[in-house]
């Protein structure tokens, strides 16, 4: 952690593998570029919860905190160069978290290995098990972190094109693909 870098982890209502929103509403959001921690802290800490999520689907929920961590350096660091006409905060820092959570699985563990704790399955109408988790991390990196973004984080796709350096109609595409793609993985046979 950077010298005078408040550890917003440990105040941020995340847990093992879940982080709650934040009650605080999000105000006229402005980095004081004089550096103080406590104006850096107060930036980000309604964006915590959505940062959490991001990183434990991108990462698992091992690596989620110091995924996190990683991204909040960063933003740290390159806080000068946020530009509210590129996007909202929440979309600014969730770049970076993807960002991060990508190098961090790229280092820490093979593209398909699961993080089992965090394996959602849902019963289909005939009692069968369907293995979301496991299709979903089957999907292509752009896909995945597509459906991660839209559907496990709840983010518009106008956020998620921010998020993922694209236009909105790529993002629409891209979730399209992914819905045929995992149309397909999860039929039950009957």
């Amino acid at each position: 952690m950077l010298a005078g870098q408040p550890n917003l982890l440990s105040a941020s209502g995340c847990t093992q593998n879940v982080c709650e929103p934040s009650s605080a509403e999000p105000k006229t959001l402005v980095i004081d570029q004089s550096g103080k921690s406590d104006d850096f802290a107060r930036w980000v800490s309604p964006h915590l919860a959505a940062m959490g999520n991001l990183a434990s689907r991108l990462a698992g929920s091992a690596s989620r905190d110091d995924v996190v961590q990683d991204a909040l350096t960063r933003a740290w660091r390159k806080r000068h160069l946020y530009n509210a006409e590129r996007g909202t905060p929440r979309t600014w820092l969730l770049a970076i978290v993807a960002d991060r959570a990508g190098r961090a699985r790229q280092r820490h563990r093979p593209h398909d290995a699961l993080d089992a704790s965090n394996t959602p399955t849902v019963h289909a109408v005939d009692g069968t098990t369907v293995d979301v988790e496991r299709a979903v991390a089957s999907l292509p990196p752009r896909m995945r972190l597509t459906v991660d973004c839209v559907y496990f984080v709840g983010l518009t796709i106008a956020e998620t094109a921010v998020v993922m350096n694209v236009s909105e109609g790529t993002v629409k595409s891209t979730l399209a693909d992914a819905r045929a793609k995992l149309r397909s993985q999860l039929e039950v046979e009957t």
